[in-house]
């Protein structure tokens, strides 16, 4: 079988590449293969979907890329020392005592970043989310669609050079739904960032030039 893989442009560089990489949690007749024996790289500029059931192994995946996760088996490299990242998780992952602005900052701040500059950029990030006057609420007001783009705001504040979004679009209607990948794309564009998003929306899917299944754990190409 051949291995997921984008298209390589002459001036593509190498973000991630993954050999027979592979999670397990637990052990003995306990453990839970949660992926196993992926081959595959990211490119820069590339656009994949990873799709695939419920349980398949699609966060894990995204979570072995952003390194939250160590493998069990199996090598991953990062060829770019320093590569920024932003990660968009599937469930709730705001700080509950940090209103908007201030969650969307904090990677920015952690970073070095000065708190202005940090503040300035976390603004731009939500007006460009459409939720500029959620700054000043906290986590506990916001609906979970408007937590969910916080979330992408906060991501995209960063300016990464690897997107990875956990289902961006879980808990958002068709028409958001439609604008927060728009908002992806045009960010992934503008930054020269690869975009990967794992989705269980065919409508999303269908808007990546690439799309990868998973299935049982196991990664796969499909054209």
């Amino acid at each position: 079988m051949t291995a997921p893989e984008t298209e390589r442009p002459v001036t593509a560089a190498v973000l991630v590449e993954c050999v027979d990489l592979a999670r397990t949690y637990g052990s003995g007749a306990d453990a839970v293969v949660a992926v196993h024996g992926a081959t595959c790289h990211i490119m820069s500029g590339a656009r994949i979907a990873v799709t695939g059931p419920s349980g398949s192994g699609k966060s894990t995946l995204l979570h072995l890329f952003a390194g939250l996760e160590p493998p069990t088996a199996g090598t991953i490299d990062r060829p770019s020392p320093g590569m920024g990242i932003g990660l968009v998780f599937q469930g709730p992952s705001l700080l509950p005592t940090l209103d908007v602005a201030e969650n969307v900052a904090l990677p920015l701040l952690l970073d070095g970043h000065r708190p202005a500059d940090a503040d300035d950029r976390a603004r731009q990030a939500l007006a460009r989310l459409g939720i500029a006057d959620l700054a000043g609420a906290l986590p506990d007001e916001l609906s979970g669609g408007q937590a969910q783009r916080v979330a992408v705001a906060r991501a995209l504040a960063t300016r990464p050079q690897l997107i990875l979004a956990d289902e961006p679009t879980g808990q958002l209607d068709r028409r958001t739904a439609d604008h927060v990948v728009d908002v992806l794309l045009a960010a992934a564009a503008e930054a020269g960032a690869a975009l990967v998003i794992a989705t269980h929306d065919p409508a999303v899917a269908a808007r990546l030039a690439v799309r990868w299944e998973m299935r049982d754990g196991r990664l796969r190409s499909q054209s």
